[in-house]
């Protein structure tokens, strides 16, 4: 199974080469949970490590993406930011086929995943849960990215200009994969149409995780702490406001199924969320509602992918057609928001 996604001879020889413990490796285990990317923890020596490379079938930009998330792992060291500490990285994908990272394990939980009992049932612990997430996006918009090395991580002029033909772009793109049959999203044209019309003109730069809800993200088991933010393959530098913006449009809400499968009845509402983000952070949210709308874009057409991938065998059906369905949800309250 291991020989499929990571030839452990090789990663074994790589780890030599880096002194990273000896001996074989042992307990070699696949993390579930992702979609994407291949999540494997295992021991070598006295140590345990996690091994994250891109899918067998790699994107154009897979291997760069690798080296991005290193990039950022290691600049977050020591900052406020709950994340995994980077053991090393490969930016060499002739090693293994594709760049990849070690990591130190975290103890945690993913919430979508489901709840421990201490977290299933204590509300309050169920609240400082959802406080704990613009917390944790508060500290990443206030890193000094320019003091961190990685002010050339992403372009900010012209940032908020580019978010509609971007994804709009990649949207468009899926139409080169065998078998979609193209995009069935509700009000695409219309949230577009809005967003460029209604386009803030102080966008204020800062690192933005890209993806931030309750799935890209490990609780403590001891209770609602954070105790790290994974899965940053798309962190780049931009507006922190679309992360909360991200957040706010996978907010569990009654009634309705959130994106990420997690609906506790503990957590707080949306408005107490966004007071929290407004009494941790100094950016003005004035015009918060423009980068709530742009999340539900942005997230819905990069989910569409998926889908688009799994019409081309390239990915699961099941999963395709799961993450289709949060498109539309994601369309259909964009449609909502913008009235």
């Amino acid at each position: 199974m291991f020989a499929e996604v990571v030839d452990l001879d090789v990663l074994t020889d790589w780890m030599d080469s880096r002194g990273l413990e000896t001996g074989s490796i042992e307990e070699p285990e696949l993390i579930t949970g992702g979609t994407q990317n291949i999540l494997m923890r295992f021991r070598r020596g006295n140590r345990s490590f996690v091994f994250r490379r891109p899918p067998p079938h790699k994107r154009a930009n897979s291997d760069e993406t690798m080296r991005r998330e290193a990039r950022v792992l290691a600049a977050l060291a020591g900052t406020a930011v709950p994340h995994p500490a980077l053991v090393d990285a490969c930016p060499d994908e002739g090693v293994l086929g594709a760049a990849f990272y070690l990591m130190e394990p975290v103890d945690g939980f993913n919430p979508s995943l489901g709840l421990p009992p201490l977290h299933e049932g204590d509300r309050a612990v169920q609240r400082r849960m959802g406080f704990a997430m613009p917390e944790a996006i508060a500290a990443l918009g206030a890193v000094d990215f320019n003091a961190r090395g990685l002010a050339d991580l992403g372009k900010f002029d012209g940032w908020a200009e580019r978010q509609v033909g971007r994804w709009r772009k990649q949207l468009d793109s899926y139409s080169a994969l065998p078998g979609y049959p193209g995009p069935d999203i509700p009000g695409v044209d219309d949230v577009g149409r809005w967003l460029e019309e209604r386009r803030p003109a102080d966008a204020r730069p800062g690192l933005i995780h890209g993806d931030f809800h309750f799935a890209n993200v490990l609780f403590r088991h001891d209770g609602g702490e954070l105790a790290a933010v994974v899965d940053w393959e798309l962190v780049t530098i931009g507006d922190p406001l679309l992360d909360l913006g991200h957040l706010l449009c996978s907010w569990p809400r009654r009634g309705i199924t959130s994106v990420v499968g997690f609906n506790p009845p503990g957590l707080p509402s949306q408005d107490e969320v966004i007071a929290h983000y407004a009494a941790h952070s100094s950016r003005d949210l004035g015009n918060l509602l423009w980068y709530r709308v742009l999340a539900c874009y942005r997230l819905g057409l990069i989910l569409e992918g998926t889908h688009a991938r799994a019409c081309a065998g390239l990915a699961p059906k099941e999963t395709g057609d799961r993450l289709h369905a949060s498109t539309v949800s994601l369309f259909e309250q964009a449609l909502e928001l913008i009235g």
